[in-house]
């Protein structure tokens, strides 16, 4: 990735780029993305969503084809697909804080046995 972003390409395409890091080295990287490579097409391919919510477009593929595309915002307010994987994401998101605060309920809410 740094070697990527010292040689200052025109285009840089980020393939599942964050998928393997944790969410402030997550962070580091969308910061020197978005501001370092403001001039130039950065195509960015990701299942975890908030890798691209700040994306000036954002195509939402299903099995191969575009089924809906806009900005973060516009997405959410259409519904649809993209609205339902950030709404799963987070509530995925929500799930994990509570079973790791110490709130370990029955394995029915997802939370693994302790």
């Amino acid at each position: 990735m740094a070697r990527a972003l010292v040689r200052n390409p025109p285009v840089l395409i980020l393939d599942e780029a964050t998928s393997a890091l944790d969410a402030e080295s997550e962070y580091l990287i969308q910061q020197a993305v978005h501001g370092n490579l403001q001039k130039h097409t950065v195509l960015i391919i990701a299942h975890r969503l908030s890798t691209v919510e700040r994306a000036h477009l954002i195509v939402v593929l299903d099995s191969g084809r575009v089924v809906q595309q806009g900005t973060h915002q516009q997405l959410l307010a259409q519904g649809g697909l993209y609205a339902r994987l950030v709404q799963r994401q987070m509530l995925g998101l929500e799930r994990a804080a509570d079973c790791t605060a110490g709130h370990h309920e029955p394995p029915a809410n997802g939370c693994p046995k302790a």
